[in-house]
Parts: structure tokens; C-alpha cells; sequence
């Protein structure tokens, strides 16, 4: 039997919860879907707020093929092959399928370029799904030619009205009774997230095989502890794995690091997310000490957006491996984080005379810019000079850590600076 989260799956806007702003009375994709014609667009929201559900919807209310792609699995050549099929159905019926295409960011610019030329001749209308900001995952092109929905996450009135339709209308928990007696950990745990939630009351009545079935905080917990599957990938395990994921690069072992990278990767994580983290910690946790590691973190992120899935494993295998076994270094995020509070205690301290930009007569008659030293025609590029508010000269931030790098940097302003660093 299906999961109670596709077995509960509505098929008409009346059954349809949450996103009132799109699909209530008068809203923009009801009155659209009504009137029978629809545009190219894209829904944009965390998972399991209905993206899916609302293309099926779609497609059945107009009665038109139906063709569904996901990015995670799927090349140009099955973009290429669903437009094909596209165009021979289109021969024998007046209104051009609907292709929907699943996180549609994860797929790479010459799987979106592929797009193009159907979406813009009208041989298909596309439906995307994406979790992630459609202006920096989706080509300009492509982009263009689509509107842009928001998905809510759905709230907890929402949440409780699936609960109970849930309990009172689905064929197997129907014939249970299932008692709601405190919800506050159920509804937490969902995080907005529909399928969540049908997970969790799923699996918290197949785990009790008494009469009656009575939700508490405690039982909840204590269910989702002992199968953290059923409420991830967004879910704490979620936040846990890519923790011991960063800790492992911080800790210097790429064993670890790769085994959690591997988690995410079978567990559907989103290979940007990975990449994201990836370019954090270099700058946080390698930071001076392997300036190239953040240069290599940046290039993997670049790689992933151009080549995508499944070949963008390997990208990110590589920038793991490289980054856990570069040496360490915090002394970058230290220095920042330290100046900020600096920057809290002391207030806004007036910039010395010298260092302030005199691009008018006023300003210069008022001393802006006189005696400053401009470094490159003295001897190393560097001359002695007041940088620092008046009330901080003697303030040190940026404190040079015991590696190589940072010691042959710090060796290099000793020099310059006569002994202050």
C-alpha cells in the first residue's frame, strides 16, 4: 500500500490545503487555472508545501498530458526525449502538455538551455518546482519566460487540518482510533512540511499496535528518535549530519568527512547546500592557514551549478577530501567577530583626517586626505602610518596562528610593522 502522504494526496483545489494566496477565492493561480489557460511558471517553497501536488492538480483539472521530470536523476537527454514525445502528442491535441520538472535548480545550464526553445514556442508549458531562490538557480533565459510562485510553509491550523482529515478520512486510520491529545511536538517536528507530518502520524500508529492510539509530546519524541528517517531530511538529523560533516573537515579527517558526505548524498541532500558548507568552512575553519582551500570550495560550487547531478558527487568528494586534510585555521573568523565587537563597544569612532576621501574643494580646505602616504612609492610598498580610529591605535584584532603560512605573514608585518604583530 502506498505511504499515507501519497495515499492522502488531493487531487482537486477544493481537497487542496494551504496556499490561500495562490489558489483561494479570487487568487492569481485559481482564477488562471479556471479560465483554462495557463503560462509557464515556476512554485518556489521549502518542501512538502504541495509544489507537486498543485502541478497534478493542474494537469487534471485541464485534462492535458502530463510529463514529469526530476532533476536529480534526469540528463538533456530526457529533457530532450519528453519534448520529442511532447510535440507528437500535440499533433493529435490542441492544448500542449504540462511538463513538470522536480527541483528544477539542481539541473545544469545546458539541461535548462534545453528547455528553451519549448517553453518559448509553446510546445510545452513548464511547471517547476524548486526549494531554492529561482533568480540565482534558474537561467535568465529561462527565467524570463516563467512566473514565479511562493509556497508558504504551511501553518499550524493547516497542519491540524490534514492531522485530522488524516485520521478520519484515510482508508487504514479510519478504522483506528487515534486520539491528538498534544500536538505541540508533532507540529515541531513537521516544520510546515505536509509530508512530514503524514510521516510522523504514520509511523506513530504502526509503531502501536494498541486499540487506542494517543499522540503526546513524549510519545512523538520518542518515536522520531528511535526512526529519525521519518521526519528528515529537513529535520534535526538533517542539522546533525551536516555537523558532523563540517566537524570532521575541522578535525582534520577525511574518513569521516567523505562518510558524511556520502550520507547526505544517499539521503537526497541538495548538492548546493553541501557546496555552500563547503566554502563556510574553508573560510572559517582553513582560513588563512591554506588560502587556496577557499579558492578550491568556490570552484566546487561553481563545478555543481555547471554540471549537476550525479557527476557532481565526485566534485564535491574532491573539495571534502582536500579540505579536511588542509591545515587549520580560525584565526580570520576570530578577527572579524572581534572587530565587530569592537566595532559595539567603541561605537562609530570618526575616520582620522588623512584617511577620508577629499573628492571636493570644501573637503580638502577642510583637511581631508592631507598627509596621507601613499604606500606604493616607499620602499616594500609600505610606510608607517595611522590606520586606526584615534581612541584604537593600540588595539590588536587579527592575531597570527601557529602554522606555516600565517607564521611566514606574520613574519612579513614584524618586518614592516617593527615587532607589532
Amino acid at each position: 500500500m502506498p505511504p499515507l502522504a501519497e495515499r492522502l494526496r488531493p487531487q482537486t483545489l477544493d481537497t487542496y490545503i494551504g496556499q490561500q494566496h495562490l489558489v483561494g477565492d479570487n487568487a492569481i493561480l485559481r482564477k488562471m487555472i479556471e479560465s483554462g489557460h495557463i503560462a509557464s511558471f515556476i512554485l518556489w517553497g521549502p518542501p512538502g508545501v504541495g509544489k507537486t501536488t498543485l502541478a497534478r492538480i493542474i494537469a487534471n483539472k485541464l485534462d492535458r498530458p502530463f510529463y514529469t521530470l526530476s532533476a536529480v536523476s534526469s540528463g538533456v537527454k530526457d529533457v530532450r526525449d519528453v519534448i520529442e514525445k511532447a510535440k507528437a502528442n500535440r499533433f493529435f491535441s490542441q492544448a500542449n502538455p504540462i511538463l513538470f520538472i522536480d527541483e528544477i535548480h539542481r539541473f545544469s545550464k545546458s539541461q535548462q538551455d534545453s528547455l528553451l526553445g519549448a517553453v518559448e514556442n509553446g510546445t510545452v508549458t513548464l511547471i517547476g518546482a524548486t526549494t531554492e531562490n529561482p533568480s540565482f538557480e534558474v537561467i535568465t533565459p529561462l527565467l524570463s519566460r516563467c512566473q514565479v510562485y511562493v509556497l508558504k510553509p504551511l501553518n499550524k491550523e493547516d497542519l491540524m487540518e490534514l492531522a485530522e482529515r488524516a485520521i478520519h478520512t484515510d482508508i487504514e486510520l479510519k478504522n483506528r482510533k487515534i486520539i491528538f491529545e498534544e500536538t505541540e511536538s508533532m507540529l515541531r517536528f513537521s516544520g510546515g512540511d505536509a509530508r512530514k507530518l503524514l510521516n510522523i502520524i504514520e509511523l506513530v500508529v504502526n509503531s502501536d499496535q494498541s486499540e487506542e492510539v494517543v499522540f503526546t509530546n513524549k510519545v512523538v519524541t520518542e518515536r522520531l528518535q528511535q526512526n529519525p528517517s521519518a521526519y528528515d531530511k529537513d529535520g534535526e538529523m538533517h542539522y546533525d549530519i551536516i555537523s558532523a560533516f563540517i566537524k570532521s573537515i575541522r578535525g582534520s579527517d577525511p574518513d569521516a568527512a567523505i562518510y558524511w558526505l556520502a550520507r547526505m548524498v544517499a539521503g537526497g541532500e541538495d548538492p548546493k547546500f553541501i557546496a555552500r558548507r563547503l566554502v563556510i568552512s574553508a573560510s572559517e575553519d582553513i582560513g588563512l592557514a591554506n588560502p587556496n582551500a577557499l579558492l578550491l570550495a568556490n570552484a566546487c560550487f561553481d563545478a555543481l551549478h555547471k554540471i549537476g547531478w550525479p557527476e557532481g558527487r565526485i566534485i564535491l568528494a574532491e573539495a571534502t577530501v582536500y579540505l579536511a586534510a588542509s591545515p587549520k585555521s580560525n584565526s580570520a573568523y576570530l578577527a572579524i567577530d572581534d572587530a565587530l565587537a569592537l566595532v559595539e563597544r567603541t561605537g562609530n569612532l570618526p575616520v582620522p583626517l588623512h584617511l577620508r576621501n577629499a573628492p571636493t574643494r570644501l573637503m580638502k580646505e577642510l583637511n581631508y586626505g592631507k598627509d596621507y602616504k601613499y604606500s606604493h612609492d616607499f620602499q616594500n610598498h609600505f610606510v608607517e602610518q595611522q590606520f586606526m580610529p584615534d581612541d584604537l591605535t593600540k588595539e590588536r584584532i587579527w592575531k597570527v596562528q601557529n602554522n606555516p603560512a600565517e607564521s611566514k605573514l606574520g613574519e612579513w608585518l614584524r618586518l614592516l610593522w617593527k615587532g607589532r604583530y
